[in-house]
């Protein structure tokens, strides 16, 4: 069998594969490089889970980074569980060929629970007290145990907040490098986030933005040196690529204005209140799904989405079949954003009854993404000081709350969700083998993303 490692650098696009990313231009002229087509909603729960099952989100039910579930009546953001991705993942195949078959999973989504031998990802602890104690979760537990003992603990702050960065991709680089010298899978799973904290924060096309790529493609050379001295094949992927973004669309603003979304005054500030509103939206990125009560409900929300400055498409559902999407947890409706646009989640007309989450990094109570999360509010005067302020009450075992991000969603300079105008600007696919050896050639010049699955398979199983 041949061994594979499949490396998810998101953020990357065709575009980026050049003189600013050496080692990436020299997978590309070892093997090859191509646009990968977009899905709807070009995210990353639903693009991994597409990548693993080889299926859309209408099949595998990752329809967004999360969504509401009708029969609790709560938001799920970020959920790990692998029974949640409703169709038969990569490796669980893999293994159904072949029982020797082995698979580390290093960061990638979709993780407890997954059919791997190796896996490790992030997984705080939440003591009954209110603390939140940062830690990785991976199976064997013996595995993060020395991982940790080795390279040191996993930089939980800079993989998401303010201070997200090159640490965190270098650290899971270092862990992919290991993992391939002490075990040598036959499928590694390989999780690289860096371009999507600058390309969100200053812009892909900022100054940050484009040295970001030289940062990542560091990385990627050291795990394909890694690949290589086991005899694996690389293949590179992404999920999106990100755009330049300046207006951010207040979509649940705009449900409320109209009466059909309410909330719950409480001594935190309001709470969405799930159960009594008509409809609202869980906002991801550059679509939002848009939840209705009733058909009256619906008609109302589209009306008021079709009418709303920054809203390029409502899809409803016969629209969301043509793309995929038509899952029972999507929404009722759904929403696209024009291109420069994204839909931010904030419910509230006044920030001063905002609750206390939306000021803190707070990725699952929050009722849809929150980039600025990726920012430190500029309105106070000294940030580090408050920030060692809270610090210390930790420290002392007192109640605290980390209430340094901004409210202000023009921060926000990139996006995603949308399918791009240009495949060049969407996900790249690059192979250290020609197609052929990795697969038929597109007709058109573009991988579809269902196709990764049967390529990453067809790769392994060549000899067999």
């Amino acid at each position: 069998m041949q061994p594979v490692v499949l490396v998810d650098v998101v953020g990357l696009t065709a575009r980026h594969i050049g003189p600013r990313t050496p080692a990436l231009a020299e997978l590309a002229r070892r093997g090859t490089c191509a646009p990968m087509g977009s899905i709807l909603p070009a995210v990353t729960c639903s693009a991994q889970a597409t990548m693993l099952t080889g299926r859309m989100p209408n099949v595998h039910g990752a329809v967004g980074n999360g969504w509401f579930d009708r029969d609790s009546g709560d938001v799920a953001l970020w959920r790990q569980s692998n029974a949640l991705v409703g169709a038969k993942k990569l490796y669980e195949t893999a293994r159904e060929r072949d029982p020797l078959f082995t698979c580390a999973k290093l960061f990638w989504w979709w993780n407890l629970g997954a059919r791997v031998d190796w896996s490790i990802t992030p997984r705080p602890f939440y003591p009954a007290d209110g603390r939140k104690l940062l830690a990785v979760y991976g199976r064997p537990p013996a595995f993060p145990d020395q991982i940790e003992r080795e390279l040191g603990a996993f930089p939980f702050f800079d993989f998401w907040g303010p201070r997200s960065g090159l640490a965190s991709s270098r650290w899971i680089a270092d862990v992919a490098v290991r993992t391939l010298e002490l075990h040598a899978p036959r499928l590694t799973l390989v999780y690289l986030p860096h371009l999507d904290y600058s390309h969100q924060q200053d812009g892909p096309l900022s100054e940050r933005g484009l040295a970001a790529l030289g940062e990542v493609d560091a990385q990627v050379a050291k795990i394909v040196a890694a690949a290589d001295a086991v005899g694996a094949t690389v293949m590179v992927v992404s999920e999106y690529g990100l755009e330049s973004v300046d207006t951010p669309i207040h979509v649940n603003r705009a449900l409320r204005s109209e009466g059909l979304l309410e909330v719950r005054p409480g001594p935190a500030g309001e709470s969405l209140d799930t159960f009594a509103s008509a409809a609202f939206a869980v906002a991801d990125h550059q679509v939002a799904h848009v939840y209705a009560r009733t058909a009256e409900a619906r008609s109302h929300a589209a009306l008021v989405l079709r009418n709303l400055p920054g809203v390029e498409q409502v899809l409803d559902r016969a629209a969301q079949r043509r793309y995929g999407i038509d899952h029972a947890r999507s929404g009722d409706l759904v929403a696209i954003a024009r291109k420069g646009a994204w839909f931010t989640y904030y419910y509230w007309l006044d920030d001063a009854a905002a609750p206390d989450f939306a000021r803190t990094v707070d990725i699952h109570r929050k009722p849809g993404y929150d980039p600025c999360e990726l920012f430190l509010d500029p309105a106070l005067a000294f940030p580090k000081l408050r920030i060692a302020r809270r610090l210390a009450q930790k420290f002392l075992g007192l109640r605290y709350l980390m209430d340094v991000i901004p409210l202000d969603a023009k921060l926000v300079r990139g996006s995603h969700g949308r399918i791009p105008e240009d495949p060049k600007d969407g996900p790249v696919f690059l192979c250290s083998q020609p197609f052929g050896a990795c697969g038929d050639e597109p007709r058109d010049g573009i991988v579809p993303m269902t196709s990764v699955h049967d390529r990453v398979l067809g790769l392994m199983f060549a000899q067999a």
